[in-house]
């Protein structure tokens, strides 16, 4: 699975209506949510604002694509198919339309929508999708310096510290880092 790291756009003109494809990053569907009012915000005057997207949950992939007004199935779905076909996570892509006055019939639509999520799929920085685990740890004040260290090579970080006899610790590594982090701490590998 992938994921992209920041917003990208990128505009082309068929039959005189003017598609910009839109790409970013969301954490969830809330994120989803406000990022799609963002867009309409910013675009307030487009003919349709069609988007799809995918986000990662521990218990699946959710994932949603609409059509904003044009036939059933010309819009979204394309736009769609192009994230679940390069396998992209936590990802919203929109594209807008501004209608030029040429009707570009089902399969023309089809293939502008799905031509515009392509080529902002293909502007993207696309990386590889890293999967987060928290878990706590009860360590020693002596060990504090280690685990920061351990930490750091990891790609790790202390999330909350809570300081008694002995600090308590929440930290968030990538998933296939837990295993190394666990054997490296005494009493817990």
């Amino acid at each position: 699975m992938y994921c992209v790291k920041s917003r990208s756009s990128n505009e082309e003109f068929i039959k005189k209506s003017r598609f910009i494809g839109v790409i970013m990053p969301c954490a969830d569907e809330q994120s989803v949510l406000i990022s799609l009012k963002q867009l309409y915000q910013e675009y307030l005057d487009a003919s349709h604002i069609a988007y799809a997207y995918r986000i990662k949950t521990d218990s699946g992939i959710i994932y949603r694509f609409n059509d904003a007004g044009e036939p059933t199935g010309t819009a979204g779905k394309p736009i769609f198919q192009h994230l679940e076909g390069k396998e992209l996570v936590n990802v919203l892509v929109a594209v807008i339309r501004y209608f030029g006055g040429v009707k570009l019939g089902a399969g023309g639509l089809t293939r502008a929508y799905g031509s515009a999520a392509r080529q902002v799929i293909e502007t993207a920085e696309i990386s590889a999708y890293i999967e987060w685990v928290k878990t706590r740890l009860t360590v020693d004040y002596s060990q504090i310096q280690g685990l920061e260290y351990v930490l750091k090579k990891l790609d790790g970080q202390i999330v909350e510290k809570k300081f008694s006899e002995q600090v308590r610790l929440t930290v968030r590594v990538p998933a296939d880092q837990l295993k190394t982090l666990l054997e490296t701490l005494p009493g817990h590998g």
